[in-house]
């Protein structure tokens, strides 16, 4: 117990915690000093440090990850990451319709930015990333296609749905209670089979061959496959194995990954402030909080796209984007029925046309058998576009 522990708390993953909370615990003290407006130079310092901070936080984050993954495999490494981030992500969206004042687009904008950060620019830069170091990745394409099958549904309930039927963007009483029970029932049977009997799905292709270059700083060939997938045991058996070790990072990553959340939240209102005087518009805050939230699974996921496994990387970024809106449409959708606010979720024709491109996209690329850096460069040109529809 004694030696577990201490791999899991070094001085360098206490020191990231301590920094981020620490952080936070500042800021909550002198709140008062940085309520808009700001002057420019503390306006500024305050976003560097904060920023400066999350980033320190988030390679907390990402460590801890990188050794659930190592201990449990895909996909449930994976999927400990995701649900870690996306349910702070949900909490946090909750917390502020709770709040004072009235955010009825506050879910539409955040997961529409959520989707385009991950769709386009994660992942195209994951694709560009691996496809330069390796030439071609080979992605499982039932698991892939699992994801972007669910994706296609799930944004079409979210965002397609209340633009034909809802009443100024926003479902009925009754059109909630269908569309929370479809997708949280969705949602569940997704998990039921991504770890159970479909778990094989969500792994590294098997005997793939080598990739034409290896990965700058190893010898040899770096395989595609999952090289220790057929000899893993099975996961009742790591998690015996491992009992101090495992619930121990579990809890660091959480508690690594909530000074993120929480300071990506107080960022909110200082970046409000420095890009209302710059003449930005406002959807460009909810750009850089949702990025700067999902940076610990950005990280991890270039990580593994520049080590040639690129299933990894769609299990971080489609299984958290799958999460995200299963888990966030619901949460907000029950919780303007209980508390009689309006939750507008129907989204603008140009966002719209870009999300449709952006699956059609993705389905296009990821069921090809060899996907390159063409792909990436492609889906970041989409990203590039969506720019261009915030800005104006």
């Amino acid at each position: 117990m004694t030696a577990a522990l201490r791999r899991v708390l070094t001085p360098l993953t206490t020191a990231r915690a301590a920094v981020g909370w620490l952080t936070v615990l500042v800021l909550w003290a002198v709140s008062d000093l940085l309520t808009p407006p700001v002057p420019a130079v503390p306006l500024l310092v305050a976003l560097a440090v904060i920023v400066g901070v999350i980033i320190l936080a988030s390679t907390g984050v990402v460590h801890q990850a990188e050794q659930l993954a190592r201990r449990l495999g895909d996909p449930y490494g994976s999927l400990v990451l995701t649900l870690s981030i996306v349910m702070i992500e949900v909490v946090l969206i909750c917390a502020v319709m709770l709040g004072p004042g009235e955010h009825p687009t506050i879910a539409r904008d955040s997961v529409m930015a959520v989707s385009m950060i991950i769709l386009n620019l994660v992942v195209g830069l994951c694709l560009l990333v691996g496809g330069l170091a390796h030439g071609h990745l080979q992605p499982n394409r039932t698991g892939v296609s699992t994801y972007l099958s669910l994706l296609v549904v799930l944004c079409m309930l979210a965002f397609g749905l209340p633009a034909a039927l809802g009443t100024d963007g926003a479902f009925r009483p009754w059109q909630v209670i269908a569309v929370v029970a479809v997708t949280l029932g969705c949602y569940a049977v997704f998990l039921w089979r991504q770890t159970g009997a479909q778990a094989e799905d969500f792994t590294e292709v098997g005997g793939a061959a080598p990739v034409s270059s290896p990965v700058p700083g190893t010898s040899g060939s770096v395989r595609t496959g999952d090289d220790d997938a057929a000899s893993r045991p099975p996961l009742g058996e790591v998690l015996r194995a491992h009992r101090p070790e495992l619930p121990a990072r579990l809890v660091v990553l959480v508690v690594s990954v909530l000074p993120v959340v929480l300071l990506s939240h107080d960022m909110a209102a200082l970046l409000d402030d420095a890009l209302g005087r710059a003449g930005a518009p406002p959807a460009v805050a909810g750009v850089l909080i949702a990025g700067i939230v999902f940076l610990p699974e950005s990280i991890t996921s270039l990580r593994a796209a520049r080590a040639g496994r690129i299933q990894r990387a769609s299990n971080l970024c489609h299984g958290a984007l799958v999460s995200t809106v299963g888990l966030t449409i619901p949460a907000v959708l029950v919780i303007g029925l209980l508390t009689g606010q309006t939750v507008v979720l129907a989204e603008s024709p140009a966002n719209l046309l870009l999300l449709g491109v952006t699956l059609a996209l993705s389905t296009v690329a990821l069921a090809a058998p060899r996907v390159t850096a063409v792909h990436g460069a492609a889906h970041l040109v989409l990203f590039t576009a969506y720019g261009i529809v915030v800005f104006s």
